[in-house]
């Protein structure tokens, strides 16, 4: 008798794992809230808002991290362009939050400038929070599927991919630096005020944010999760470890890098999306060559191939880059260039292998 799959999926990672998951949803979700909205500024217990705003954005960082490993760490496709799918779903947010910032026929300061008397044709339809929604899953997953099926199809793979992928993101960068683009230019978008009737800018809408970005990690992480322990998951570790042998068995690995390679930028769009909100601005300069490296720097440190570890690099780095940035503003390339040397070296699965290094050899 087959076990039901529910009950499968629940036994992933044991009573322990669960109940600690449990406990940091409660963390973020109720804690959290707490501190913030109920406990006297005065008190030293009292969480400020613009730290809630920066853990928000962390959280959807987190999101990237997860999307990564999914195609990195169990399909082994390297992509050093998910900062361009992450943009795209933040400027897809964005103009939606502009043309709810405006009042009904006014046009932003840089279409003025440029003598527009009406938006362009793709701004049309923003207007409509849903549709923006729509957009968000869409415009970044029909970008990567296109690319992804002349990529694979041609069989592009290892360091030939990375590169590819970098020369995308670093042509679309240089594309939403035009100003005639109609997007912004090298300022971008900004000055968002309203979502949904609220206004962006409120304790408590900064709050609600920061709770769907939590929501959207802990979906995003259980969807990965049951991807990657499904036969679907299986086939991607052999996808990744024996491409070639697999395909003499009679799979085609297209069909299952494609899906991967396409659910990955979703997540990165849907988390570019949660991210403007509480940062107030997109601009081009999230397309970057260095942000995409950067990402998979977080899931190397974390260690790949694991769904937990991203997450746990995702946030050292980034905690580490807002001290130093604001500390030491200079320094911190040189700090994230010694991160991607040294792990390779003295942590080659990261911090989740060094863990479980030192528990097999506390079991020795």
């Amino acid at each position: 008798m087959r076990t039901p799959l529910v009950i499968r999926f629940l036994a992933l990672h044991g009573r322990r794992g669960w109940i600690a998951i449990g406990l940091l949803l409660t963390l973020a979700l109720v804690v959290v809230p707490v501190l913030n909205l109920v406990v006297p500024p005065e008190s030293s217990f009292h969480i400020p808002t613009y730290t809630v705003t920066l853990i928000g954005r962390f959280i959807c960082l987190a999101i990237v991290a997860l999307a990564i490993d999914l195609i990195w760490g169990y399909t082994g496709v390297l992509s050093l362009g998910q900062g361009a799918f992450f943009a795209l779903g933040g400027y897809v947010m964005g103009m939606h939050l502009t043309r709810a910032s405006l009042a009904e026929g006014q046009l932003p300061n840089f279409m003025a400038y440029m003598g527009l008397t009406e938006y362009p044709w793709f701004w049309f339809g923003f207007e409509s929070f849903w549709y923006t929604v729509l957009m968000i899953l869409l415009v970044p997953g029909v970008l990567a599927f296109v690319f992804g099926f002349l990529a694979f199809r041609s069989r592009v793979r290892g360091v030939y991919f990375a590169i590819i992928t970098q020369a995308l993101t670093f042509a679309l960068m240089l594309l939403f630096f035009r100003g005639e683009t109609g997007l912004g230019g090298d300022t971008g978008l900004t000055g968002f005020q309203n979502l949904l009737g609220f206004d962006v800018r409120d304790a408590g809408t900064r709050m609600a944010l920061y709770s769907a970005s939590v929501i959207a990690l802990a979906l995003s992480y259980l969807l990965c999760r049951f991807v990657v322990t499904s036969k679907l998951g299986r086939v991607l570790i052999a996808v990744r470890d024996a491409e070639t042998r697999l395909r003499f068995t009679g799979y085609d690995p297209l069909t299952y890098k494609l899906f991967v390679w396409t659910l990955s930028a979703v997540l990165c769009g849907i988390a570019g999306a949660l991210y403007v909100p509480q940062t107030g601005v997109i601009n081009p300069s999230e397309m970057a060559p260095a942000q995409s490296i950067e990402m998979v720097v977080w899931v190397a440190l974390g260690g790949r191939g694991t769904l937990i570890g991203p997450l746990i690099g995702s946030g050292a780095v980034n905690v580490m880059k807002s001290w130093v940035t604001q500390n030491y503003p200079d320094l911190w390339l040189f700090f994230l260039g010694a991160i991607f040397v040294l792990v390779p070296l003295l942590m080659p699965r990261g911090i989740v292998g060094l863990f479980d290094r030192v528990k097999r050899r506390k079991a020795a």
